[in-house]
């Protein structure tokens, strides 16, 4: 044990893992998440509560006392640097990989390649999460978004129609499915979509802007898959 223990605090002082990976993720391994504590755990709630407000740096703050050792402190850190836009997310992300959060290690690098235009990169860490994590329906869906750019139709309505049946209630997989479909010029499904899932005329206003958008971008690229430099949509 005084071993083990003395091999983790060198791990942590040099900085060093192995294949690539942070010292944290010697701390956990796959499916053996420690539990946070009843404190800890009002905090993480409240963390994600700030920041599905938009309120990502408050929510980072809340996080500051909370101890890096537990995955979930630092996937929550690693999801608001993201949407700040800022570089500390891409290795605590990567810190998830080979813990107990292996699944939302892969989705947020995939998420991060996927903003940086890198297509290839991101479709094999979301590939990996949706292995992980098959019935994540954000990682399921933003697997399809990136299939979609890639114009990869049949595999995006794929993921998108799993993402719905695998929570109804998140409309996001469903604008995305009528993304594609608007795209492909199927109006009537798009409207049977839109009629079943009970989406907004703000959110069909906004799958028809992302339908021309990808249209364009489609005809700009001819035959070249996911050159389009815009960002990708929803990736969450």
């Amino acid at each position: 044990m005084k071993a083990l223990i003395a091999t983790l605090v060198v791990m942590m002082l040099g900085g060093c893992a192995s294949n690539g990976q942070s010292p944290w993720a010697a701390l956990t391994t796959p499916g053996q998440c420690a539990k946070p504590g009843s404190e800890q755990e009002l905090a993480l709630n409240l963390a994600d509560d700030l920041a599905n407000e938009g309120k990502l740096h408050a929510s980072l703050a809340n996080l500051q006392n909370l101890p890096d050792a537990l995955p979930q402190v630092r996937q929550r850190k690693a999801r608001a640097y993201r949407l700040l836009g800022r570089s500390e997310a891409e290795p605590l992300y990567r810190s998830l990989l080979g813990t107990c959060m292996t699944a939302e290690g892969e989705h947020g690098l995939g998420q991060l390649a996927a903003t940086q235009g890198d297509a290839a990169q991101a479709l094999a860490h979301l590939q990996r999460a949706a292995r992980l994590a098959p019935t994540d329906e954000k990682i399921r869906n933003d697997l399809g978004v990136v299939y979609l750019k890639q114009q990869r139709l049949e595999d995006a309505r794929f993921e998108f129609m799993t993402a719905i049946e695998l929570k109804q209630d998140d409309l996001l997989a469903a604008v995305n499915l009528v993304t594609l479909l608007i795209y492909q010029d199927d109006w009537g499904q798009a409207a049977t979509v839109v009629s079943k899932l009970g989406l907004s005329p703000e959110q069909v206003t906004e799958a028809q802007a992302r339908a021309q958008k990808l249209k364009g971008s489609s005809t700009a690229a001819h035959n070249v898959a996911a050159a389009s430099d815009a960002p990708p949509m929803n990736l969450r």
